[in-house]
């Protein structure tokens, strides 16, 4: 490699990298573009879908860690750090919401490697478009709650847990979840009553999307009929199936702000006054 090569070649840096819900074109324009140039490309295999690593440059190490330990996989980051390269790690969805970069960053930290974070759009953002809804309407919910259960992986924290969660009333994205949907309806019910609509939406972006309609009472017979027991996200709330909530004010020809500032009335004009002032006249 030449010096003015060298001098241009990037410096050595981890991208945690946000690779969206599913479908490869809902990744960020910037993450793609750090895919395409790192020579090393780490990424969740059972979540990210194989085309977007696919972009990687030709000769690329690109390497699955679903079945890797975090010791193992930074010791393929150090090593890529200690050889001078970039490195692309990609986590399915938003990397900010159970994505397990904490702990790495914690020990890039240790470590002195330098890194940065792309977001992604989350799976809750990726559903409510697919579903052709949105999570928050005038006078039903004007709140999202994204959370999940307890289940093998870690307890939930005081005061984090669905009962205490639901006296809200607020729209739910309940994650990691689909195997705990008896705990949701117990939970929740006394909340949001047994009719409250929920919807399961399974794998969304990719091609075997899915999307189970209920309620809380009957939710769970219609998961275990479809035979669904990962890899799916919970919506819970009144605003799945609203129907004649009123016009948010944003739009509405009497609200009045600094970019849609006062209008006069149709038919009036202003005309001079007495004293250099004005005034409103019938046109």
């Amino acid at each position: 490699m030449s010096d003015a090569q060298e001098s241009t070649a990037p410096a050595p840096r981890v991208h945690f990298i946000g690779a969206g819900p599913g479908a490869p074109d809902l990744i960020t324009v910037r993450g793609l573009r750090l895919i395409e140039r790192c020579p090393v490309c780490l990424y969740a295999g059972s979540l990210v879908p194989p085309e977007i690593v696919a972009a990687a440059p030709a000769g690329a190490r690109v390497l699955d860690t679903a079945p890797l330990t975090l010791d193992e996989i930074l010791a393929e980051i150090e090593q890529a750090y200690a050889d001078g390269l970039e490195v692309a790690r990609v986590h399915s969805g938003d990397p900010s919401l159970y994505g397990a970069i904490a702990e790495q960053m914690r020990r890039l930290d240790a470590l002195g490697i330098a890194y940065d974070v792309v977001p992604g759009v989350p799976a809750f953002a990726a559903a409510a478009a697919a579903l052709k809804r949105e999570l928050t309407l005038p006078d039903v919910s004007q709140t999202v709650i994204l959370t999940r259960t307890a289940m093998k992986a870690s307890a939930m924290p005081a005061g984090e847990e669905l009962e205490t969660l639901g006296r809200s009333g607020a729209t739910l994205a309940v994650h990691l979840s689909v195997r705990n949907l008896r705990h949701l309806r117990e939970a929740l019910t006394p909340h949001y009553g047994a009719d409250c609509p929920v919807i399961v939406a399974y794998r969304v972006g990719w091609p075997d999307e899915a999307f189970i309609e209920g309620t809380l009472a009957d939710i769970q017979d219609k998961v275990r009929a479809a035979k669904i027991t990962r890899t799916a996200l919970v919506l819970v709330g009144r605003v799945l199936a609203a129907e004649g909530f009123r016009d948010s004010a944003l739009y509405d020809a009497g609200h009045v702000h600094v970019l849609r500032p006062h209008r006069k009335s149709p038919g009036r004009k202003t005309t001079g006054g007495t004293g250099g002032g004005k005034r409103e006249v019938s046109g």
